[in-house]
């Protein structure tokens, strides 16, 4: 079954992805901050991650950078789903080795779970 890892501060955000990704028949990892989740992708080594940027405890580009310099998580692609829109950030994000950035008021919910499809190498329905 594959899992994915879903770093991210707002719990209603984290409900309903949750609820949608698991309806779908994924197996989700939840964590409210960064450091958690940064935890949580080194123990588990979910088959991809999305990751908001704005996080308590260990900001989205902190963890981002920490899990592409780790053997064990290098690998593991990840959607940034941030509400941080600048060029500068998505720059950043990208260049520290994000796969896709998505910004949350741009995509729905079903166009996140598409995005998740695509990277994962499936067909997105």
């Amino acid at each position: 079954m594959t899992t994915i890892l879903f770093i991210e501060d707002e719990n209603a955000l984290q409900s309903a992805a949750t609820y949608a990704l698991e309806k779908e028949g994924y197996t989700i990892l939840s964590a409210l901050d960064g450091e958690t989740g940064l935890e949580l992708a080194k123990t588990k080594k979910p088959d991809i991650i999305l990751l908001d940027l704005i996080l308590p405890k260990k900001d989205g580009f902190t963890v981002l950078a920490e899990l592409k310099s780790n053997d064990a998580t290098r690998d593991i692609p990840i959607i940034i789903l941030s509400n941080l829109e600048s060029s500068a950030d998505v720059e950043k994000a990208l260049a520290l080795g994000g796969t896709i950035y998505l910004v949350k008021a741009s995509y729905s919910l079903n166009e996140v779970m598409n995005k998740v499809q695509e990277v994962l190498g499936k067909k997105a329905k």
